[in-house]
């Protein structure tokens, strides 16, 4: 079955992650077909192996020492519309680029994903991540995702409220981690539906601007995107990261009148619901000492975004995990605050 496969060995993992970090995995695959996924993953078990689903490497940091195992690497492709009233499902595989799949939607006038422009990836990780930003969430319009089972060894649909969906997690990174592998998305995008500007960012770009289209909105979010250095260039050293490396901490409202207290400024904030508020990471690292443009040997921060630990050339993956010990325990002594990483770690010990 190895070779039917084409099971290579010893492949530096670096080259397929953002960051540009990482040792070799013992044994990798690029799977164009759910027969691919299914009969990988029974050749792993069969052989008492570790298994790894890599898709496009945007957010993940992979150790020195690689993985011993099996990488997969998903490279199902193709997108299927299917059109309902003003409803519009869109069922994508999973090797899918997630923005070209946006400028996909945005050429077509579908509303629903044109906030999540610029952002690197495979669309398969949307859904794991529960992937965001400026005001958007793919929760938002998941309708469905197709999965392959591990526990069950079959493929199953889950709908929207099986996949637990919340800030920034799922049942695919918490309660069921490890059982599932994404084989296609399905969303529920709407047909020449308005753009949703309600992040302060794209507020202030239009606010003397006329009603915004979606080609409009997603122009703008990849301006922005890029002066923050959050567009993968492969010009601009200060995009060479996983993309934001801390999550937005959520508080009770209590703690944060606390910090408020403490501190002779406005502290920043969303409500997050259930009496609990939403800090900025940025606003808590800044805080506590780190800058734009902070250096700490091969590694450091992006100039243009605090939330970006990047590879200034060079850096390994211990000398990501020293800097991010670093900001977390700074950030931890000055607010009493944990602040916890984004991106999946892989390989370490």
């Amino acid at each position: 079955m190895k070779d039917k496969l084409q099971i290579e060995e010893n492949i530096t993992l670096a080259q397929f992650t953002t960051l540009k970090i990482g040792g070799t995995a013992r044994y990798f695959i690029k799977a164009e077909s759910r027969e691919d996924i299914i009969q990988a993953f029974e050749w792993t078990v069969s052989n008492d192996i570790k298994l790894f689903i890599l898709g496009g490497g945007s957010n993940i940091l992979i150790s020195d020492e690689g993985f011993d195992g099996l990488v997969l690497q998903i490279a199902l492709k193709g997108i299927v519309e299917e059109k309902e009233d003003d409803n519009v499902f869109i069922t994508v595989q999973a090797g899918e680029d997630w923005d070209s799949f946006v400028a996909f939607c945005v050429e077509r006038n579908y509303a629903g994903v044109e906030c999540l422009s610029g952002i690197p990836g495979f669309v398969g990780g949307t859904p794991v991540q529960n992937v965001g930003a400026y005001g958007q969430e793919v929760s938002e319009t998941i309708f469905s995702v197709s999965v392959y089972d591990r526990k069950q060894n079959r493929v199953i649909e889950l709908d929207n409220k099986q996949c637990g969906f919340t800030y920034r997690q799922s049942i695919f990174n918490t309660t069921e981690k490890e059982r599932y592998i994404v084989l296609s998305v399905t969303f529920a995008l709407t047909q020449d539906g308005a753009p949703v500007v309600r992040y302060k960012d794209l507020q202030n770009y239009f606010h003397d601007k006329n009603l915004p289209t979606l080609q409009d909105v997603r122009k703008a979010v990849i301006e922005i995107r890029s002066q923050k250095s959050m567009v993968i260039n492969e010009n601009d050293p200060n995009s060479k990261s996983a993309g934001s490396f801390f999550k937005n901490p959520i508080v009770s409202n209590e703690d944060f009148l606390k910090i408020e207290s403490a501190v002779d400024e406005t502290v920043p904030h969303f409500s997050a619901g259930n009496g609990n508020v939403k800090i900025p990471a940025a606003w808590l690292i800044e805080r506590a000492g780190f800058q734009k443009g902070y250096v700490k040997g091969n590694t450091g921060l992006s100039s243009n975004h605090t939330l970006a630990i990047i590879n200034r050339g060079g850096a390994t993956a211990n000398d990501v995990i020293e800097l991010m010990q670093e900001i977390k325990l700074k950030v931890e002594e000055k607010f009493s605050i944990q602040l916890y990483p984004e991106p999946v770690f892989v390989g370490f010990k």
